[in-house]
């Protein structure tokens, strides 16, 4: 009996060029080997069953969305099937992921969840592999807007700029979202467009935004400033009512972090030392070199 062969389907990813993609586009071609069709012998009946089930699995393989870039320059994405880690299970992910994914199959829906545990357990650890994770689960269930976000941020921490931004789109047209602004705007400032990042920044409904995600657009907004080259420009964004050494929210570290090094940049040495020491005492985590920052601008005897 012939073998019955399937036809890899290639994911084709553009670099994006308009702040807003176009609607996701799939095509999938599948060749023909012979223009003669074949003769099934009796014995094929046997094993149509086991051909069904494999036809099911690579059925729900879907190409990630298209990113228009600058350049006519094409980059192909397969989602391989990564080794579940024996943790990754589902009921880790929080209720409102488990609430999207009740409306897969559910056979379906525990595999991507456990893709998706997978990312988030990685993501800081070994942000590539969490990537391989959250595209299997977003190659098996690409029109629930969560597994699309998780396939955002899994790329924005690998360094998947171009993709990062496609899939946190998708997801913020599917669940009519701020959808992860911040990293929206970031994503744009690492593809080298400043401006974009800074317009998006200008359009967001900042009354819709959480007070973390606020501020971190803030600084995402001055650190494009500073691409520019407007470093005053990109003092002056951070400023406001929570840039206050006395406030103790949970990103004043990084308020006062990235206040203090665009002070810097502009050339306010002694302003900066000041806001490096502020951050440095806000920082209870350790995850900012403020207090180093600080000393290495300091006049040394």
């Amino acid at each position: 009996m012939d073998a019955v062969e399937v036809d890899a389907v290639e994911v084709e990813i553009e670099l994006a060029v308009e702040p807003v993609v176009a609607e996701e586009s799939v095509t999938a071609e599948t060749e023909e080997q012979d223009d003669e069709p074949e003769a099934v012998e009796p014995e094929a009946v046997e094993s149509g069953a086991a051909v069904e089930s494999e036809a099911v699995e690579a059925e729900a393989e879907e190409p990630a969305e298209a990113v228009e870039g600058e350049s006519d320059e094409r980059v192909f994405v397969r989602a391989r099937t990564p080794e579940l880690p024996e943790d990754a299970d589902i009921s880790i992910l929080d209720p409102e992921v488990k609430q999207e994914l009740r409306g897969l199959p559910k056979g379906l829906a525990e595999i991507v969840g456990r893709h998706l545990a997978a990312a988030g357990m990685l993501i800081d650890s070994e942000p590539e592999l969490a990537l391989e994770h959250a595209r299997y689960a977003r190659s098996k269930a690409a029109r629930v807007a969560v597994v699309r976000e998780a396939a955002g941020l899994a790329a924005y921490h690998a360094g998947e700029w171009a993709e990062a931004l496609s899939e946190l789109r998708a997801a913020r047209r599917m669940s009519h979202g701020t959808g992860h602004i911040a990293v929206m705007a970031d994503c744009e400032r690492a593809l080298g467009r400043p401006e974009r990042a800074i317009e998006l920044a200008r359009e967001a409904q900042v009354s819709q935004l959480s007070p973390d995600e606020a501020v971190e657009l803030r600084i995402v907004a001055a650190g494009a400033r500073r691409d520019m080259g407007q470093l005053d420009a990109a003092v002056v964004a951070l400023q406001g009512d929570d840039l206050d050494a006395k406030r103790r929210d949970p990103w004043s570290a990084r308020l006062f972090y990235a206040y203090a090094d665009n002070l810097e940049a502009a050339g306010r040495t002694e302003e900066a030392v000041k806001w490096f020491l502020n951050a440095a005492q806000a920082d209870d985590d350790n995850e900012t070199d403020a207090a180093e920052r600080a000393f290495d601008l300091s006049p040394q005897d």
